[in-house]
């Protein structure tokens, strides 16, 4: 296996409409998607070459049901444990115009536990939710992730910088030192170190092995062995980015783990994630679309 996943999984519920009336109705655009920081990931991987699997926890519901399936159509190996107390995870998302909000219910996601992995994770790369690690309830499963990895890549995503900052920078670094790769963007970057951009990643690098910065439509950093490389952002006319970091780490990952050297990889990893913003989509297009 190329590319294991850990962490959330997630049906999401996109509407797009005018300004909302309060108590009243207004017409709009309903969109269901699945995802989840780690099913993006593993999708997204996929598209770039590599074979992925998921771990995650979803409901025995409707839900749960069309996230398996829509994983395994796109030809991740999905290793959900079912949980028959909660609901798997939703996401709504609301655009207004020049707004946008997000209620988040973590539902099964937030009851992984250490049980539901393997006791040693095999692959080439182990990439590990931020929104796992850096919670609770979840957190204990996440550090078995971490520990249980056994890869050249064990990664770890910010996720999110309240998080990061509620979480505290000296217990992210001890609770990731067994994590060979950081991937965050710029405000996620900036919390832990207190810099930006290139200097960010270049001080990440001190810790990790390979540390990856967003950076947005600016672009992104890697350091690499000490060695600090960036990529320049492509210009789009932005749709939506949500989702966009995540397709950034699984193909950043897959390319590295096939070889790809860092910039390329890098170039990659920054072009998938413009692919997302530039539409409504998080996924892919098409399973045809895969690898290509």
């Amino acid at each position: 296996m190329d590319l294991v996943c850990v962490g959330d999984v997630m049906l999401d519920i996109r509407v797009d409409a005018d300004t909302l009336r309060r108590g009243g109705d207004v017409h709009g655009r309903v969109l269901l998607q699945p995802g989840g920081t780690s099913a993006n990931a593993a999708v997204w991987g996929t598209w770039a070459g590599a074979t992925t699997r998921v771990h995650g926890r979803v409901g025995d519901d409707l839900q749960g049901r069309t996230v398996r399936t829509a994983l395994t159509e796109r030809g991740v190996d999905a290793a959900l444990t079912v949980d028959r107390e909660a609901a798997t995870g939703t996401m709504l998302v609301v655009h207004e115009p020049g707004e946008r909000s997000m209620v988040a219910d973590r539902g099964a996601n937030a009851r992984l536990a250490p049980s539901d992995l393997p006791g040693a994770i095999e692959a080439r790369a182990v990439l590990v939710s931020g929104y796992l690690l850096l919670q609770q309830p979840g957190h204990e499963a996440g550090v078995a992730a971490l520990q249980r990895a056994e890869a050249r890549f064990v990664a770890v995503e910010a996720a999110s910088w309240p998080l990061v900052e509620a979480f505290g920078a000296d217990a992210f670094f001890e609770a990731t030192a067994a994590a060979t790769v950081v991937l965050a963007n710029d405000r996620e970057a900036e919390v832990l170190t207190r810099r930006s951009g290139a200097d960010a990643a270049a001080k990440l690098g001190e810790r990790y092995r390979w540390a990856a910065v967003k950076m947005d439509a600016r672009g992104a950093a890697l350091c690499a062995d000490g060695a600090v490389v960036t990529v320049r952002g492509e210009p789009i006319a932005e749709v939506d980015p949500t989702g966009a970091g995540d397709a950034f780490d699984g193909v950043l990952l897959a390319s590295l783990v096939s070889g790809v050297p860092p910039q390329e990889a890098l170039a990659r990893a920054c072009h998938a994630g413009a692919m997302v913003a530039a539409t409504r989509e998080v996924w892919p297009e098409s399973v045809e679309a895969l690898g290509a």
